[in-house]
């Protein structure tokens, strides 16, 4: 099943760009204008993010979103047989303060939210960094799908690791100076054991993990700002949150990292992952002792 698979899609990812895109149109209209995919729980979470905006606007925005949703797809298939020249005109970063860190012996955690495309940034970090280049990703279920975006995803050089098994393999990943590439806003698994804060004026659930790795390990952390400039063509600017991690209280880093994050989506709000549920888990007074947020707790009934 696997090489079927494979096969076809590198057959597919042979063609011209321009042809990609106009698949990437044809899935637009069906995902978007046909089956409504998680037309709900799009509108839903742009109601959370901008009340203030009409319904008109927040459906302009979720139609820029399920374009770019589709194109960041027929873009990461593309990457199966793209030469290197080809996807140096795609996407350019600046690595140069994370090179200086990691020159002086920091390890160096890369943060960064859902916002396409991500898979470009997952290579330029690794080709570049001088240092092991660790991916946290989540498995997909089918084997044969699993197994063709593990190798398209280390092809540069990634030392991945999934989420399930990161905490078991972790102290053997991180034992030497590294770099890390982690999409900080997922919806943890442990609602009880996560750092809470606001979001977007909502109680929501934040990975501590992160938080934690940096105070622990003295990394300097870095955020991703993953920028579209027009169709095909990405930069990822650099920012730094935190030069020495060691040296930041527990919970700031994450406040720091979530305020980051909503500069970048009021931005560009169609360029973030709308359909998956970043906001499902309710906020509940057992919670109270893992609330960092400079502002008080809500007081739940």
């Amino acid at each position: 099943m696997y090489y079927l698979v494979y096969g076809i899609l590198y057959l597919f990812s042979l063609l011209p760009m321009f042809i990609l895109y106009g698949i990437s149109d044809f899935a637009y209209f069906i995902i978007c204008h046909v089956l409504g995919y998680r037309k709900k729980v799009v509108m839903h979470n742009l109601s959370i993010v901008f009340p203030e905006k009409s319904i008109a606007e927040k459906k302009r925005i979720a139609r820029k979103f399920y374009r770019n949703l589709t194109d960041t797809f027929i873009e990461t298939i593309k990457l199966i047989s793209i030469s290197e020249k080809k996807f140096r005109k795609m996407a350019s970063i600046d690595l140069t303060a994370a090179i200086e860190m990691a020159g002086k012996g920091k390890s160096v955690q890369f943060m960064a939210g859902h916002q396409f495309n991500w898979e470009l940034a997952n290579w330029l970090i690794a080709a570049q960094m001088p240092i092991p280049f660790v991916g946290v990703y989540m498995k997909i279920k089918n084997p044969a799908i699993n197994k063709i975006f593990f190798d398209l995803r280390a092809k540069k050089g990634t030392m991945l690791v999934a989420a399930t098994e990161f905490r078991n393999k972790m102290h053997q990943l991180l034992n030497t100076q590294y770099s890390i590439g982690l999409a900080a806003d997922q919806n943890p698994g442990t609602h009880s054991a996560a750092n809470w804060l606001y979001f977007f004026g909502k109680p929501t659930p934040f990975v501590s993990g992160p938080d934690k790795a940096a105070i622990r390990n003295g990394c300097a952390v870095i955020y991703v700002k993953m920028v579209k400039l027009k169709r095909g063509q990405y930069r990822f600017d650099t920012l730094v949150l935190a030069e020495n991690g060691a040296e930041l209280v527990e919970g700031e880093l994450t406040r720091r990292y979530r305020d980051k994050l909503e500069e970048m989506i009021r931005e560009r709000p169609d360029n973030y992952l709308w359909s998956h549920r970043r906001w499902k888990a309710p906020y509940q007074n057992a919670y109270v002792s893992k609330w960092i947020d400079n502002v008080p707790a809500p007081d739940m009934p």
